[in-house]
């Protein structure tokens, strides 16, 4: 059961991060905060249902394995030529250090969640052998 529910938190902590990322983005002028953030908001959605609904079933631990990795993959995406700054926004700049501190914290969440979600997954498919539906 303690392992469910640090899965849980990482996974809370990992969305909450990336909400920060996604608004600091937004008030940067970084991403349109037009009604194409639909899409990001369903993401964020399906995530926090896979969490915190279907946190202890199979479909669950795919969706929060499948928002792990994604949220892995910000700070990577940010590293690309320029550097993690990459550019976009100044070192010295106002904010420059939470935007670049969300950056690491989430790749390093997601990173966890990516470890306990596979755990979770292995585990279960071994009390369940046989079965392939989830």
């Amino acid at each position: 059961m303690k392992r469910q529910v640090t899965l849980t938190i990482t996974s809370l902590l990992s969305i909450l991060l990336f909400s920060f990322h996604w608004s600091d983005e937004i008030s940067r002028g970084m991403e349109p905060g037009t009604v194409s953030a639909v899409g990001g908001l369903l993401i964020l959605a399906v995530w926090l249902c896979g969490t915190l609904v279907l946190g202890d079933r199979r479909s669950g631990l795919i969706i929060i394995l499948l928002g792990s990795i994604l949220a892995s993959g910000v700070p990577v995406l940010h590293m690309q030529r320029a550097g993690l700054l990459g550019g976009r926004i100044a070192p010295n700049s106002s904010g420059a250090f939470f935007w670049v501190w969300t950056n690491i914290a989430l790749g390093a969440s997601g990173m966890l969640s990516i470890v306990l979600s596979a755990r979770a997954l292995w585990s279960l498919a071994r009390r369940q052998p046989g079965s392939s539906a989830g």
